[in-house]
């Protein structure tokens, strides 16, 4: 594509990119848009080919030949890892006749983590680099692109693209400035706040727990968490998305941006919790565990990340997909963003009728957990 003195191009992987020159555009705050951690899945085949995940990434040049935008892009033949579902949609136009799959997803791969999508330092570069992505889709036959988990300051630029918005519903804990995570259970009614503690009470009761980052991580720990992965992505998926290998170079590329939990009865591990430390927030990824306890999944995926995220002064933790059962543990409902174009106007129309509708059943639902969240009522 050339606009002026723009030209933009699909290049087959992110690390053909230089790390630099990547990263640049990314920033340093949301760690799923890092260099290391897409080239990590791309380098342990945890996408490419065979996993419908195909890397597209999409780069934007001005007339000197500097990269001044990319897309975290990817040609998919599923829906599987994605987090914002459309199968309705790819159901409904097959049985309209129409061909749904290729698409393509701008997206950290297998990450319901809000964070930028169009990576540049000038936003007036965001439009470009849309319609680089609808001229790749009408050059390839691809029926639509998905840009899923945007941050809110891009939504804007979406809009003037013409996308399509989408909205839905996350639980995130918010640290309104409390030094301890006894602080934090100030800030909830009584009831509740005797329920959480009754809850950590009994989790701990046998078990410890250990936080490890950077070089404290060893193969032997990624051994360990790869057995609680499997457990927990073979009951979800069928088969989990990452395979052993991208766990080690998430260590060895962005080690200081793993926090990986771990709980032990005595010596013998039984569970864990990979999170991922962004510039402002904790995001909680993986979890699982070879022996139930009672509360331990509450403990080791939300209270130990609030203990976490208050002791490095991170603004929120966001602990991943689905989650009412987060409300009672201090996480609110939070509204998340997706942005869809589709080729077919015929289809888009049906497509936009749907969001209209679905967009009002979102804020009610939004507006009741608001109500039933654990927070003292003034």
């Amino acid at each position: 594509m050339k606009d002026n003195s723009l030209t933009a191009r699909v290049v087959g992987r992110v690390g053909a990119i230089e790390r630099n020159l990547w990263d640049r555009l990314a920033g340093s705050d949301n760690p799923f848009v890092s260099h290391d951690f897409l080239t990590s899945l791309e380098d342990s085949s945890s996408v490419g080919p065979g996993t419908g995940w195909d890397p597209a990434p999409v780069i934007l040049q001005d007339s000197a030949g500097v990269i001044v935008g990319a897309l975290p892009a990817y040609a998919k033949g599923h829906s599987q890892g994605e987090y914002v579902f459309d199968h309705a949609w790819a159901d409904a136009w097959h049985r309209a006749g129409g061909r749904y799959y290729p698409k393509l997803q701008i997206a950290a791969p297998f990450t319901p983590a809000t964070g930028p999508r169009l990576l540049t330092r000038d936003a007036a570069y965001g439009v470009p680099l849309l319609r680089a992505a609808e001229q790749l889709c009408t050059g390839n036959n691809l029926s639509s692109a998905h840009a899923t988990f945007i941050e809110s300051d891009q939504l804007a630029i979406f809009e003037e693209a013409g996308w399509l918005l989408r909205n839905d519903i996350q639980f995130h804990w918010a640290n309104r400035g409390y030094a301890t995570f006894d602080e934090f259970l100030a800030a909830l009614a009584s009831r509740k706040r005797k329920a959480i503690r009754k809850e950590r009470a009994a989790a701990a009761e046998g078990v410890t727990f250990r936080h490890l980052v950077g070089s404290d991580i060893t193969e032997a720990h990624w051994d360990e968490f790869w057995v609680f992965y499997q457990d927990t992505g073979s009951r979800k998926w069928g088969t989990p998305y990452l395979t052993r290998e991208a766990f080690s170079l998430f260590g060895e590329r962005m080690g200081d941006r793993v926090l990986l939990m771990l709980a032990y009865d005595g010596d013998r591990p039984i569970a864990g919790a990979l999170n991922f430390i962004g510039g402002s927030a904790l995001y909680g990824r993986y979890w699982g565990c070879t022996e139930e306890r009672p509360f331990l999944h509450f403990e080791l995926c939300y209270y130990q990340a609030i203990d976490a995220a208050i002791a490095r002064g991170l603004s929120r933790v966001e602990a991943g997909a689905q989650g009412p059962h987060k409300l009672a543990r201090g996480y609110e409902p939070v509204k998340i963003w997706s942005a869809h174009w589709i080729a077919d106007p015929g289809f888009r129309s049906a497509v936009a009728d749907f969001l209209e509708r679905e967009r009002h059943g979102v804020a009610s639902d939004q507006m009741y957990l608001g109500e039933r969240t654990p927070f003292k009522k003034s």
